[in-house]
């Protein structure tokens, strides 16, 4: 436990191993080298999943919403060098002005900012305004965009906003986007205010920050584009989309019209990386790049030798079969610092999960004999085996819903969601009938009928070995167990419309405070973060209150309520927080994992003079 609170400790600065990858402040003189520089630069790199699309309303991985954060940008940002972390204006003028209550926001826009030059806009400059927040968030509450993020949107309430969702609904007319609502206004060109029903103390960072979904969209370009409007992203932000082959590669290039912007992130005293980056990014315009190309590499080994061979620039999250040539114990590998190879190492803000759908007939419901399945199945799966060797050790026990680094969340909790107990297991399927009935060696329900769970996954090498522990752990206590493969966008489409029993899948926090996580089990967010469609007015009441509630002792005790409930109906099984090292090569200068952000490019540089020649 020592271990993991150094580990979680060290992340908060984002450690780097590896003598040729630790950072130093430059002189001036290098920085000057770095800006004068008569090439383009470009940074390469490959997703290990592909992307859905690039509508901030319809997404919710995080490989497209990494292409939206370089493009759109919203009302303030995270500090990207601050830990903790701290937000900043973006686009706003200044920090918002909050009633005593936490119910009112006021928000001003600062003039002279204008969207990426698009057909769109018929040769004119179109600036960006305070109604164009309206609209975008108008957005995630039409019900023809079936928008994964509505749930966000209805929990902060934000006055009028649900009844115009609900009058679409009932009169089957197309949304009105041209009516005012009390909660969500444009004071005049720059102004924007926000209402909500009830106190959001929060409301900064549950719902004005994060550029990879809360982004401004010009309503014209919506209109101009139609259904298409996920192949043709266009805001204000430091690149544009320059091309796309789905599933396949994504090019972005410097946005020519992107306003003066100054590298102005600040690290505190005692964050001695931070500080380096500090000294010599600080006062540098940006972007530093001059495009990024984005390779779609499911496969480990191709990804891994691609990197290698310097095919790639930087290698984001380096597969665990390669961990050991990687960055043995923990430090760049001998033959890779050699090179200048950098490592970064940093516990994620995640949590991978397997997910049980709750309207299912075998795994689903909340009949006793329904969770003693659930919580047989959460017994019976080898998760320190699963770190050990489908991991290589790039991961930690999770004991709750919550994730590292967020609020809620502690290193030193204890649930059965961590147990591994076989033999506990079989107790309780034979306690509720889950027994062999007809004798061929599986058990069946507890009315006879066949039992066999069937688990969607992926094509890929990582989700092969998964499956072949879990098909393992399952059979081990008598289970039958079956697999539907496809890609991981039509496996998140089969989750997201309830059609089918159980996906493994992983989960990234967006934000410092612990109750998004929470939001997978909160009945009103089924369909969107809620995957597991998980209902229970008890749970939905706690969430609503935690909402409310300011940071304290109080909260606390509420977030503890929530893990025990959700291990006690065990809608999830939570596996572990991974570990993630992430490399690049010497000329990737400026790198550093973002905790809960996506906009990252703009901050890196590519130094030409270190590539070989």
């Amino acid at each position: 436990m020592n271990s993991l609170k150094k580990l979680l400790a060290c992340a908060l600065s984002t450690c780097l191993w590896g003598g040729a990858g630790a950072l130093q402040a430059a002189p001036n003189t290098e920085a000057k080298t770095e800006a004068s520089s008569g090439s383009a630069k470009v940074l390469r790199y490959a997703f290990p999943i592909a992307e859905t699309g690039f509508d901030p309303s319809q997404l919710s991985d995080i490989y497209s919403r990494t292409v939206t954060a370089g493009i759109f940008e919203a009302l303030y940002l995270y500090d990207h060098l601050a830990r903790p972390v701290q937000f900043k204006p973006l686009v706003a003028e200044g920090m918002p002005e909050v009633s005593a209550d936490f119910r009112s926001f006021t928000i001003k826009i600062r003039p002279g900012i204008f969207f990426a030059e698009d057909p769109a806009f018929k040769g004119q400059k179109r600036e960006l305004t305070a109604q164009d927040f309206v609209y975008s968030f108008k957005r995630f509450a039409d019900p023809a965009l079936k928008s994964p993020g509505w749930s966000s949107f209805e929990e902060t309430g934000l006055l009028g906003l649900g009844e115009l969702r609900k009058k679409a609904l009932d009169s089957k007319k197309p949304f009105d986007y041209d009516k005012e609502i009390e909660g969500l206004r444009a004071l005049d060109r720059y102004t924007l205010l926000i209402k909500t029903e009830k106190a959001r103390p929060r409301l900064l960072e549950t719902l004005l920050a994060g550029s990879d979904l809360y982004g401004a969209l010009a309503r014209e370009v919506v209109e101009h584009y139609g259904d298409k409007i996920a192949e043709h992203p266009v805001g204000t932000g430091p690149f544009r989309l320059a091309e796309w082959r789905r599933s396949s590669r994504i090019v972005l290039e410097k946005n020519p019209d992107y306003r003066e912007r100054f590298y102005d992130a600040e690290a505190t005293p005692d964050d001695a990386e931070g500080q380096a980056l500090q000294a010599r990014f600080k006062g540098r315009r940006i972007p530093m790049l001059d495009r990024v190309e984005i390779a779609i590499i499911e496969e480990v080994q191709p990804r891994w030798l691609s990197f290698l061979n310097a095919e790639k620039d930087f290698l984001e999250r380096v597969p665990a079969e390669f961990i050991s040539q990687a960055m043995p114990n923990g430090k760049v590998a001998p033959n890779l610092a050699k090179k200048g190879v950098q490592g970064f190492r940093v516990i994620g803000p995640d949590v991978g999960l397997t997910t049980f759908n709750m309207e299912d007939p075998i795994v689903g419901g909340m009949e006793p004999a329904k969770i003693a399945l659930r919580r047989a199945i959460s017994l019976s799966i080898d998760v320190p085996r699963e770190i050990r060797l489908v991991r290589r050790g790039q991961a930690v026990q999770a004991q709750s819903p919550m994730v590292p680094h967020t609020t809620g969340y502690s290193a030193d909790y204890k649930s059965e969601t961590g147990d591994y107990d076989p033999g506990r297991a079989k107790a309780l399927l034979d306690l509720y009938g889950y027994v062999d009935a007809d004798g061929d060696g599986w058990r069946d329900l507890p009315d006879g009928k066949p039992l066999i769970l069937v688990k969607n996954t992926q094509p890929d090498n990582a989700s092969r070995q998964l499956d072949e522990l879990w098909q393992k752990n399952l059979s081990n206590i008598g289970i039958r167990s079956e697999f539907k493969t496809a890609k991981w966008p039509e496996n998140l489409k089969s989750a997201r419309g309830g059609k089918f029993m159980i996906w493994g899948v992983a989960s990234s926090a967006s934000q410092p405070d612990g109750q998004s996580a929470l939001q997978r089990l909160y009945g009103p967010a089924t369909g969107g973060q809620n995957l597991a469609r998980f209902k229970l007015p008890a749970f939905d009441a706690l969430y609503d209150r935690l909402q409310a509630m300011p940071d304290g002792p109080e909260r606390d005790a509420l977030f503890l309520q929530a893990k025990r409930i959700a291990t006690t109906y065990m809608p999830y099984k939570q596996h572990t927080h991974r570990i993630l090292t992430d490399m690049a090569h010497p000329w990737v200068i400026g790198y550093r994992r973002p905790l809960f952000w996506q906009d990252w490019w703009q901050y890196v540089d590519i130094d030409e003079t270190k590539k070989p020649k």
